[in-house]
This record gives structure tokens, C-alpha cells and sequence, in this order.
């Protein structure tokens, strides 16, 4: 009886609990479990994520461009001032020259401290370079370290452009071991002082920042971890809701249970976000060193490295261009924390304390690419071997043939020369130019507009106009290949020319520019003054399909081989016209040009190479080219381009055409000397009249060049030519009145004959006067006439 009394018991009590307590039970299990059914697989998705996203890093770094590596040795022409302009491209600065990145001059001695790089022959190490300059030439150059002599030393090469994917980002990777120590203990003692010890949260700090945000103020309690977690890396965003603080969080803890102390501090210092260039993003402190100071990481001071730590709380907020006061107080502050925690001592703080900020006035060469001309160029070459897309974010480096002196003498040629040449006469001018290495092929400058940093049009490889004369070499170059019917002595008739065009129903009669007839002139003089009807003469003698064929073998050149063809009726791009005459100024070697020397990839080793030695010029090509590199010295001297004489360029001896097409609308001009060749392009958009001849247009910019320039004089060569005194139609004594000294081909020369002697004068009285020279300037001869009997090609 009492067990079943017992029974009723147990009974009653189960039927009086209540029935809300029944049901909060089962909502909490059914919670929880709902809650791990949620969570976890939510959780390996985030984890998934996480090691996706780190993995990713190395490969969102963008292709980078670089300058040719400035390469001394004694014997180069280089001054100070273009020294200067190189070291300051590659973000060299004044320092003791034993810091890498860092020189110092005394007088003429410079003491250079390089860093290591990587260049398409191999990994160039850092070294201390004594380098001495005099006479606008490289004296000597030694090791800094033990002087011994160097036959060659390298400094590492300007970073002139990024090439970017679809996301407009700078990003410089480096390992935490190249990161300055007290840019990564300052920023922890700022940021995170905890960062060694927790695992990914501050609880502490997130619950002072709650209190805080509670009552109405604002306190960040983000870990260094956090804020990775929160950056552009995993694409949290900064709204400020649960949601994403909740998702932060858990990515922190992800990270800190994935990676090591060590992986995620370098992942943070490579993506951190430090500025904004117009679309450009700023991530990383390399590329913030370079943006904010134009320094390599390693070269920033005490003053710099704070100011970097304070412009991650807020990269707009505290911009040191926009905001200086904001960005010196933040600045201070991150210094105080760091001498609070004996990261710099009182005078290192003190000092620092008193600095300037140090920020260059405009970005560093992080900044968007502003060689837009040159850099379209290598996009060009880049094409052939690379897609668009595998160039973003392929950490590629491509290291190109850009002078970094020579683009900015350039540039500052077009803004002088154009300014000066515009007039409300005239309509606006543009310009195109290419600037090549006659030794190698490599273009070393490029400008495709006046506003050189304008993006778009690019002149110097697609504006395609009338050439005029700058074809006229080639005719003659044609003509030369034959020594056994031309020299450059040879005579040409220059009088009025017919020429039966298409089914001989129309007649062309080409005439000079000066609107004279000059006779019967030799051939050297006819190209050197630009004479259109000894060339046309001469052309049709060669034949317009030969020369056709020429400028395609030389140049990829295509032309209809019409008669109008020898006077440069065809339209080309002053980049197609340099490809031509790199011919003539190497040489006569062919010498594709190319603007990329190669490609490396992200560890640094050579993917292509496109600097190879271009093939030794054949015998005939090279004494032709030789031939007409003289006519081309005459034509400056004492030719159409005489003016670059009157500026002092004489010393250069260069070789240079002009070119104008009908009615002034083109102005060109081509000229080469020992180490570099020009070809400028002057005129106007709309194919209007400018009124400028070659010789008062294009010639002009090349003057204000080669003017500041480092390089060697033209010297041509005597492999393969005989110099002979002539006079008519032989060769004679160099003493014989009148005689003319010319280049013949070994072997063509014609034949000897005894110097000719003087009729007596008849005039009473003046006999003697015109033996000994008076009643004339001296520097004047006499005109040299052409024997009646010779026949005229």
C-alpha cells in the first residue's frame, strides 16, 4: 500500500512542474543545437576563407615597371646635375653613403651606397660605389669599401609605373625582416600592446571600449589582428553594426589559431591601408614609405616611422599634405609612446620631437603612373608575349630601357621649345618624340604629348603624318650601294624635273623649297641641302620600288612605290621613324627597338629577355650607313641643320635631317650622335599650317635636348672608305685650289689627276692681288663647277 502511495507521489509531483520550464528547456536545446548546426559549419567556412585569402596575398601584388639600371664605368659621359636627376628618380637621397639608398658628394667624388635588386641577367648585390667625375666624364670608378677599380658598377633602377589589374592598389611586399624594428615595436606599443600574448581579442579592451561607447564616447579596442581581419584582406568592411563586429572577431580568433605571431604581423604590415591617390589605394608600409616620403622602408628616421604608425588610425584624417597640424600632433604622440615604452631614448625623442614631418610634396613613385607615352609603349611590346590579365596582380617586374634622365630632358625640351614656338598665328601645337641608345636599341625616353603627363593620345607611336624629307637618306643610301655609279662626289642635276605619273597622262614636276633651281651640284650638297629635284633624279635612277622595299626590310615600313615616294610622301609615326634611322645611327646594323629589356617574376628570376646583341652589321650595310652619316654631318654643319651649329652643338658633331611636309603643316627632324638618336615630330592635331619648316620646329626641341644631354660626340669610322682630294671629276692633291675632300668606297675612288694650274688673269693690277688671296674672305672658295663633258645621272 505504501509503494503504491509512493507511486501517486511521484505522480502528482511530475504533473505540477510547470509547464514553462519544460518548454525552456527544450527552446534552449533546441537552440543550442540549432546554434552548433549554424555555427560550425559557418565557422569552416570562415576558416576556409582565411586560408584562401592568405594564400591570395602574395599574388594581388601588382606588376611593377622599372628604369634601366644606371650603369657606370669609366670613360661614360655624365655630369653632376644628370647623376643627381638618376639618383633622385631611384629615390636616392643625401646621407652619410654608407646607409644603402643613400650618397654623399665632395666636389667631384661621389660615394654611393646601392641596394641589392634583381636585374634580367641575375641578382645585382648592394655595394658602396666611390664614383669620379670630371670633365662631364666618369674618371674612375672604385669599390667604396676596398677602392679597388671597377670596370663597371650598377645602381638599382627607378620605379617609374605600376601596372594595375582591375583593382586600382599599391602594394610593395616585404618579410618582417626587412621591416625597420622600431617600425614594428612602435606600432605594437601604439596599437596593440598586448599583440604577443592574447589570441586574436582584447577582452579588457573590449569591454572599456563598451563602457565608453555607452556613455556617449568613442574608443577603438581593436587588435592588431582585428584590424587585419577588418581590412581590404577579408573584405569585412568598417560598418559599424553587431553583424560585423561579431564576423571580425571570429576572424580574429581563426587567424591567431591558423598562423604564428610572426606570419600575421608581416600579413598586417603588407596590407595595412595608409592613403589614396585619386582611384590608387595605398596598402602596406613599403608603399607607404615610398608614397608619404619617396624613401625605401630602411632609410625612414625616428620622425618618419611615427608619422607612418599615426597615419594608420586614419589615413584621411591625419593626411600630412592636407592636414599637417593634425598629422605633427598625431605624429607626437605616437613619439610619446614610444619613449614611454624606451623604444627611443630622451635625445633620440627630443629630436625627433623638433623635426619637420618630412613629407615630400608629391607622392612618391607609388604615385599613378605619370609616363604615360613610355608606358603605353611597353603595353605595346608586353602584348605580344603577355595578356592584359596576366600582368594584374602576377607580382611581375619588367624592367625597361627608360633613362630616367634623358625622359625628363625630354620633357622639359617640349615644354620649353612649344611654349616659345606658340603664337595667335599659329594653331595649337602637339608633339611626338622618341629618344633611342644607338648602341642597343633601347628607347630611352618617350613623349606622346606637350602635357607629357596626359593619358590618351599617344603621338610619338600613333600620330601617323606626311614624313617630307626625312625619307631622302634612304634614297640616297640606295644610290651609295652602287660605288661603281655613285659617290658622294658624284654630280646630280638639280634643275627643273618631269615625271610621267600612273599611264603617263599626268605629269609630276616636283620643285625646291626655296623655289630655285641649284644645277648641276654633287650629290653630298643635294642631300645636305635637301634639294627635291637632284633627289628625284636620283630616286627614279634607284627606283621607288627598291626604296619601298628598303623601309619595309628596315623599318616594317608599308608605301605604295609611286615616284611621290622619294620625297617622303608616305605617313608614319615619329616611332616608326626611329626604328628607320637606328639603321643609319647604329651603324647600319638592324636593331629592333624595344622599350621592355625583360620581364622577371616575382621571385626575381628572368621570365623573357628582350635586350639581346643585335647581329654585327654587314660590310656593305655598314659603309653605306657610314657614307651617309657623313652627308648627314654636312647637313648640320654646313647644310639645313646649321642652327644646331649657332647652338653651340658643334662639339657633338651629330648627323641629322629635316623634314617638312607641304605647306608647313609637319615638322621633323631626325639626328643622331655617339650614343643617342632623336627623331621629333611638330605640328598640329588638325592638320593645320604651322608655318614651321623642320629646321624651325622639330630641329628646335632637339637642340634643347642634346644641349644638357650626357653624350659622346658622332666619331664615324674608315673601315671600308677612302679619303680623297677631288676636284672635278678626279681625285688630286690636297694642296690643289678648289679641291673638296670625299668618303669613297675602298677601291671607287676615281682616278688620279695632276692639280690643274691657273690661267693667268688678265685684269691689269690684279694678278698678284688674286694669287696671294686678297679681294676675297678668306674661309670663302671659290665655286666648284662641273666638267661639261660628264654625264649627270
Amino acid at each position: 500500500m505504501a509503494r503504491i502511495d509512493y507511486d501517486e507521489d511521484e505522480s502528482i509531483d511530475d504533473s505540477e512542474t510547470p509547464q514553462w520550464r519544460r518548454r525552456l528547456v527544450t527552446w534552449a536545446l533546441a537552440a543550442i543545437g540549432l546554434g552548433l548546426g549554424f555555427l560550425i559549419p559557418y565557422t569552416l567556412y570562415l576558416n576556409h576563407e582565411v586560408g584562401e585569402r592568405f594564400g591570395q596575398l602574395r599574388w594581388q601584388i601588382p606588376t611593377r615597371v622599372y628604369a634601366r639600371p644606371l650603369e657606370l664605368a669609366p670613360g661614360l659621359t655624365l655630369d653632376a646635375t644628370t647623376l643627381k636627376t638618376e639618383l633622385d628618380a631611384a629615390a636616392y637621397h643625401a646621407g652619410d653613403g654608407i646607409r644603402p639608398g643613400t650618397y654623399v658628394r665632395n666636389g667631384g667624388r661621389w660615394l654611393i651606397s646601392s641596394r641589392g635588386f634583381n636585374d634580367v641577367d641575375g641578382a645585382v648585390p648592394a655595394r658602396r660605389i666611390e664614383v669620379s667625375l670630371s670633365g662631364s666624364r666618369v674618371a674612375a670608378v672604385r669599390d667604396g669599401a676596398t677602392k679597388k677599380a671597377l670596370k663597371i658598377a650598377r645602381l638599382d633602377p627607378a620605379r617609374i609605373a605600376t601596372l594595375y589589374g582591375q583593382k586600382q592598389e599599391e602594394r610593395r611586399l616585404v618579410r618582417l625582416a626587412e621591416v625597420p624594428e622600431l617600425l614594428v615595436t612602435g606600432l605594437q606599443a601604439v596599437e596593440d600592446r598586448d599583440f604577443n600574448s592574447h589570441y586574436g581579442i582584447d577582452l579588457s579592451g573590449m569591454i572599456r571600449a563598451a563602457f565608453k561607447t555607452a556613455t556617449g564616447r568613442t574608443q577603438g579596442a581593436s587588435t592588431l589582428t582585428q584590424q587585419l581581419a577588418r581590412s581590404g584582406l577579408l573584405g569585412i568592411g568598417r560598418e559599424r553594426t553587431l553583424s560585423r563586429k561579431g564576423k571580425e572577431i571570429l576572424y580574429a580568433l581563426l587567424i591567431e589559431a591558423r598562423y604564428d605571431k610572426g606570419t600575421i604581423l608581416e600579413a598586417y604590415l603588407n596590407q595595412v591601408y595608409l592613403g589614396q591617390r585619386g582611384s590608387q589605394a595605398i596598402h602596406g608600409v613599403a608603399a607607404g614609405a615610398e608614397f608619404w616620403f619617396g624613401r625605401d622602408l630602411a632609410d625612414l628616421s625616428t620622425e618618419q616611422v611615427a608619422l607612418l604608425i599615426g597615419i594608420v588610425r586614419g589615413p584621411s584624417y591625419y593626411d600630412p599634405r592636407r592636414n599637417p597640424e593634425r598629422a605633427l600632433e598625431r605624429r607626437n604622440f605616437v613619439l610619446g609612446e614610444m619613449h614611454e615604452t624606451k623604444l627611443i631614448d630622451d635625445a633620440e625623442y627630443q629630436r625627433a620631437l623638433k623635426a619637420p614631418l618630412g613629407v615630400t610634396k608629391d607622392p612618391g613613385s607609388t604615385a599613378a603612373n605619370r609616363f604615360p607615352a613610355y608606358v603605353d609603349l611597353i603595353r605595346r611590346q608586353l602584348a605580344r608575349d603577355y595578356p592584359a590579365d596576366a600582368l594584374a596582380g602576377a607580382g611581375l617586374s619588367v624592367m625597361s630601357g627608360m633613362s630616367p634622365a634623358a625622359q625628363a630632358l625630354a620633357e622639359g625640351a617640349v615644354s620649353r621649345t612649344l611654349k616659345s614656338l606658340d603664337s595667335k598665328r599659329r594653331p595649337p601645337l602637339q608633339t611626338g618624340l622618341v629618344v633611342t641608345d644607338v648602341h642597343n636599341g633601347e628607347v630611352v625616353a618617350v613623349v606622346g604629348s606637350r602635357s607629357v603627363a596626359e593619358h590618351g593620345f599617344n603621338r610619338a607611336v600613333e600620330a601617323q603624318r606626311p614624313v617630307g624629307s626625312l625619307l631622302k637618306p634612304f634614297v640616297y643610301l640606295l644610290a651609295l650601294a652602287q660605288p661603281g655609279k655613285y659617290s658622294l662626289a658624284s654630280w646630280v642635276d638639280d634643275s627643273p624635273v618631269t615625271v610621267k605619273l600612273g599611264n603617263r597622262k599626268k605629269d609630276w614636276n616636283p620643285g625646291n623649297s626655296d623655289g630655285r633651281s641649284h644645277g648641276t651640284v654633287r650629290l653630298i650638297d643635294a642631300l645636305a641641302m635637301s634639294y627635291n629635284q637632284a633627289t628625284v633624279r636620283v630616286g627614279m635612277q634607284v627606283d621607288p620600288e627598291r626604296i619601298a622595299g628598303l623601309i619595309k626590310t628596315l623599318a616594317g615600313i608599308e608605301a605604295e612605290p609611286n615616284p611621290a615616294l622619294i620625297l617622303g610622301a608616305v605617313d608614319q609615326s615619329p616611332y616608326a621613324m626611329a626604328q628607320l634611322y637606328q639603321f643609319l645611327a647604329s651603324g647600319g646594323e638592324i636593331q629592333p627597338l624595344h622599350a621592355v629589356r625583360g620581364v622577371l617574376d616575382a621571385n626575381g628570376k628572368a621570365l623573357n629577355r628582350y635586350d639581346k646583341e643585335p647581329a654585327p652589321a654587314q660590310d656593305g650595310d655598314a659603309i653605306a650607313a657610314r657614307l651617309i652619316t657623313i652627308a648627314l654631318q654636312q647637313a648640320v654643319s654646313n647644310g639645313t641643320g646649321t642652327q644646331l651649329v649657332r647652338d653651340g652643338l658643334g662639339r657633338l658633331s651629330p648627323a641629322g635631317k629635316t623634314g617638312t611636309s607641304n605647306d608647313g603643316r609637319d615638322s621633323w627632324f631626325a639626328g643622331w650622335t655617339g650614343d643617342h638618336l632623336a627623331v621629333i615630330w611638330v605640328g598640329n592635331d588638325q592638320n593645320k599650317e604651322t608655318g614651321l619648316y623642320g629646321a624651325t620646329g622639330a630641329m628646335r626641341v632637339w637642340s634643347a635636348i642634346f644641349s644638357r644631354l650626357p653624350t659622346a660626340p658622332l666619331e664615324v669610322g674608315n673601315k671600308g672608305i677612302d679619303w680623297q682630294w677631288t676636284i672635278g671629276s678626279n681625285t688630286t692633291d690636297a694642296d690643289c685650289p678648289g679641291a673638296r675632300r670625299f668618303a669613297y668606297v675602298a677601291g671607287f675612288a676615281p682616278p688620279y689627276a695632276p692639280c690643274p694650274q691657273p690661267e693667268p688673269v688678265e685684269e691689269e693690277g690684279g694678278g698678284w692681288r688674286e694669287w696671294f688671296g686678297f679681294g676675297r674672305d678668306n674661309d670663302e672658295q671659290p665655286r666648284e663647277e662641273a666638267p661639261q663633258q660628264e654625264n649627270q645621272p
